[in-house]
């Protein structure tokens, strides 16, 4: 007997096409298609009942849950070391940048101070996190596996560290760091904005600060609208794929319907089509006859005059009536070679010495002919 929550969940489940519907939404991933469920109850309601504990990737709530806890944290580590990253690229450009200004005019002393020292500053860090090898925490730790391991050129972070500007430099470019820094990243999201909005390049600053402000949140709103876009355009996808399926279904059984109307057709009047071509060549036969013995016709004519003609027919008539009597000779001789043959051997050689004796005799009444 099947128990109460059982029978709830199969009536929150659906019938019919209803229940076949909601089973191919809730796992689109998976090749299927009504007709697969209609003929297979049993599994079209185990997908429904595991369609409550898994989403439509094929994950449990459980390890769904695991999962975006990962990927929080993921984000997160992300999230940080793209604030690091982006800095040190924003420092390198604003470097570049100097490098390219300083060719072009004369800047003053100070500036050139400034960055001159960022960037040996910059240099001598990246260089210390190249050679630090070690992955250890404590200064002990690190100091033994410094021994221990081997070093670049010989050079340890200590000797690195040793090249760097005076105090002096490095507090003063410290200070006018978080100016410069806001000054360059003024000009670039300026110039995003630009490039996002270009009508947006001849307004005053005041305006221009002012979207920025909003320029974040209008980006996350295309975001979306491209996420929800791209979400529609994948259940669209879903969507034409099972009516391909179902189409070239359907076109499969029309063209095998079609194949057996053909078949039949082609049963049906093969016999007709037998007879009038059997009769087309029975007509060209006696055409071609018929102009066989006219050329036949022309022939004797040109060959003959009218004269030889008649006497080639009577010639042809005698020869015709010697060979109907040669004919009747040879079947009377034959008739009478078959009474011979039924004698036997004993006839055979009676046949052969009568034969004997009248070769004789006519060689002796030819002998006596001559002498007489």
């Amino acid at each position: 007997m099947m128990s109460a929550a059982e029978t709830e969940s199969e009536s929150s489940l659906g019938k019919g096409d209803n229940l076949h519907q909601q089973v191919l939404a809730s796992f689109p991933l998976c090749d299927l298609t009504e007709e697969d469920l209609t003929q297979n109850p049993k599994l079209c309601k185990l997908l429904a009942t595991l369609s409550h504990h898994v989403d439509h990737t094929g994950l449990s709530a459980t390890l769904k849950t695991d999962l975006e806890k990962a990927e929080q944290k993921l984000q997160n580590q992300r999230r940080r070391w793209l604030q690091a990253e982006s800095l040190h690229c924003m420092l390198q450009e604003m470097i570049q940048d100097h490098h390219v200004m300083k060719h072009r005019t004369t800047l003053p002393p100070d500036q050139n101070m400034f960055y001159d020292t960022m960037e040996r500053c910059l240099l001598v860090a990246q260089c210390v996190r190249q050679l630090d090898l070690s992955t250890a925490t404590t200064t002990t730790t690190t100091t033994q596996t410094s021994l221990d391991q081997p070093t670049v050129l010989g050079l340890d972070p200590q000797q690195v560290l040793e090249v760097l500007p005076t105090e002096k430099n490095v507090q003063r470019m410290k200070q006018s760091l978080p100016k410069e820094l806001e000054r360059h990243l003024k000009t670039k999201c300026f110039s995003l904005l630009s490039y996002y909005q270009p009508d947006w390049e001849s307004e005053s600053d005041g305006l221009k600060n002012i979207k920025l402000a909003h320029l974040s949140g209008q980006l996350d709103g295309e975001k979306k609208r491209a996420e929800s876009l791209k979400e529609v355009c994948r259940e669209n996808a879903v969507l034409l794929q099972r009516q391909t399926q179902l189409y070239l279904t359907e076109l499969t059984k029309c063209i095998q319907l079609l194949q057996s109307v053909i078949l039949d057709h082609r049963l049906r009047i093969q016999t007709q089509l037998d007879r009038k071509k059997l009769d087309y060549l029975e007509a060209k036969c006696e055409l071609v006859m018929q102009k066989i013995r006219m050329e036949s016709v022309e022939i004797g004519l040109d060959t003959y005059t009218a004269d030889t003609i008649a006497a080639h027919k009577k010639i042809r008539d005698l020869l015709e009536l010697e060979l109907k009597d040669c004919q009747l000779e040879k079947q009377s001789v034959e008739s009478k070679l078959a009474s011979f043959e039924m004698l036997g051997t004993e006839f055979e050689a009676l046949a052969n010495e009568y034969a004997r004796l009248k070769g004789e005799i006519n060689v002796k009444n030819w002998a006596l002919k001559e002498f007489s």
